[in-house]
């Protein structure tokens, strides 16, 4: 599995729910992506910063997302490219349990 950490700055002029509707309008777009198992949006608490957390199947599945459009995309909405970073996740944790990769 990968975890990607996708980050960037937030316009300063952009409210709390001006970023919430817009992460809002992007999810369905991947709902249904190829190999992506879940995707956290994410927003500093000084609105400084938004991106997501997403886990993947694959780092192939994760590079298929992160093409130009995708960097467009966040460019044109949020005025800057993202930042992504992507890790192996050897070990997960979950309530009950302990996973091993």
């Amino acid at each position: 599995m990968i975890v990607a950490v996708v980050r960037f700055p937030l316009p300063a002029s952009m409210s709390a729910d001006e970023v919430r509707k817009g992460f809002e309008a992007s999810a369905p777009r991947f709902q249904a992506m190829p190999g992506l198992l879940r995707k956290h949006y994410l927003r500093a608490e000084d609105g400084s910063v938004g991106g997501g957390v997403y886990l993947w199947e694959s780092r192939e599945a994760a590079e298929a997302c992160y093409d130009d459009a995708f960097r467009a995309r966040v460019k044109e909405r949020y005025g800057d490219e993202p930042v992504i970073e992507l890790f192996e996740t050897p070990v997960t944790v979950e309530p009950g349990a302990i996973t091993v990769r």
